[in-house]
């Protein structure tokens, strides 16, 4: 266990990005899931670019790293075309 103030300070700091990281990164693969479970082109192509702008959220915050975020919306993408 941490003896410093400061070093406490971190540790509750760290727990609460952590919290917030794991909150962010769920609700993007939530929204990622049901993207996908969508049958017509239309909702589809309608909710596509709000996912995308949560997986680019997630590349800046750090959460995830940036390429993971350009291959999950190049497959979105593709499943665009495809469908």
């Amino acid at each position: 266990m941490a003896n410093h103030k400061a070093t406490k300070k971190d540790t509750r700091q760290a727990a609460k990005r952590r919290d917030r990281n794991k909150y962010y990164g769920k609700t993007t693969r939530n929204a990622i899931r049901d993207l996908k479970t969508l049958g017509e082109t239309s909702a589809y192509t309608d909710k596509l670019p709000s996912v995308e702008s949560m997986i680019d959220k997630l590349a800046k915050r750090g959460i995830i790293h940036k390429n993971k975020a350009a291959n999950l919306k190049s497959k979105l993408a593709k499943k665009k075309v495809a469908a």
